[in-house]
């Protein structure tokens, strides 16, 4: 896999893809929506008159449909339209249509390209860029799945217009991570961010900045084998979450379980490392205010410490985290013992 991921920003993605299909050889052409993006941003691509006459595919939204069925459903239409080993699939949509089109299109014929055009700002900070694909397995986050890049990913912000505010503050979780890896400075500007009353151009700024962190650490370990790990921060208890709640039938976006798990594991950076309480206090503020409340018992304890044992991060038994010392400050592989993790999870339920 190549470790670096060519990325265009543009205010006109038609256009953006007009260019990349000039400059990639392909035999057909398809394209793959959720219901949502099929009605909202296909026809801003459609502008793009490849597109218009391209194979559509349409799968169901959001993430409970991110699975094996979906997937199915996408090899078959692509071998329906008589796809091959040179055709091309571009994948138009949030997280879940990036995540699974990109495991779609890396598996069909054992491998045709893919173009990524993210829809939400979720998708533009974090499931689109990187290399990652897959799908949710077995009651469990993106269990199955490849690395592998797409041949572009097209950034348009002005697709971040289609979105509610849920979805929008969902993307910022990963955004408020990015800057909790980053440096105090953008930690700082993403905590002032005015997400009640949102200017599409200065999050256009912060997106930027905001990817770039991302792609820095990609490009050095494009395989998780150790530094890219600190961009799970929030993650192992936030997947958690996610899975918990899917189980119960009463699904969130996974920005939010991120948010939720970010608070939880800025817990143990505090009492196992020494991440300053201020900073900490300050974050879950800002977490407390936009993101609500993710509401379980004592008694849901156990189910939430046998999902996390399910994380790809673990090994020989233990739980891992990524634990901050500072910002910026990133301690990978930090495991954390079941009662510490009780006590993360009674320090959550606290500040509701």
């Amino acid at each position: 896999m190549k470790t670096a991921q060519p990325i265009t920003f543009t205010a006109d993605a038609a256009n953006a893809l007009s260019v990349v299909l000039q400059n990639t050889d392909y035999d057909k052409l398809f394209v793959l929506t959720d219901e949502t993006t099929h009605e909202l941003c296909l026809g801003r691509l459609e502008e793009c008159k490849a597109v218009e006459l391209a194979g559509k595919i349409t799968i169901s939204p959001t993430d409970v449909n991110k699975n094996i069925e979906s997937l199915s459903q996408v090899w078959q239409s692509l071998g329906e339209g008589g796809a091959s080993r040179r055709s091309l699939l571009v994948n138009l949509g949030g997280g879940m249509v990036t995540d699974l089109g990109g495991f779609a299109a890396s598996t069909f014929k054992r491998g045709v390209k893919f173009v990524n055009v993210p829809t939400t700002l979720l998708a533009m900070v974090d499931a689109s860029v990187g290399g990652k694909t897959g799908i949710n397995f077995n009651g469990l986050k993106n269990e199955i799945g490849v690395f592998n890049n797409a041949v572009e990913v097209i950034i348009d912000t002005h697709f971040l217009s289609t979105l509610d505010r849920d979805n929008l503050v969902s993307g910022y979780a990963e955004m408020i991570k990015h800057g909790l890896i980053s440096n105090t400075q953008d930690w700082a500007e993403l905590l002032n961010f005015d997400l009640n009353d949102v200017c599409l151009d200065r999050l256009s700024e912060l997106l930027r900045k905001n990817i770039a962190v991302k792609e820095r650490i990609v490009a050095e370990d494009p395989m998780e084998k150790g530094l890219r790990k600190a961009l799970n921060v929030g993650h192992t208890a936030g997947h958690a979450f996610e899975s918990f709640a899917m189980s119960e039938g009463r699904p969130v976006l996974h920005g939010f379980a991120v948010a939720w798990g970010i608070i939880c594991e800025l817990y143990l950076s505090v009492v196992k490392i020494g991440f300053p309480k201020d900073k900490m206090r300050q974050t879950v503020t800002f977490i407390r205010e936009h993101f609500g409340n993710f509401a379980f018992t004592c008694d849901d304890y156990e189910t939430l410490y046998r999902l996390m044992t399910h994380d790809k991060k673990n090994t020989e038994g233990y739980i891992n985290f990524t634990l901050l010392g500072d910002i910026g400050d990133i301690r990978l592989n930090q495991s954390a013992s079941k009662e510490e993790i009780f006590e993360m999870l009674d320090f959550f339920r606290e500040q509701f």
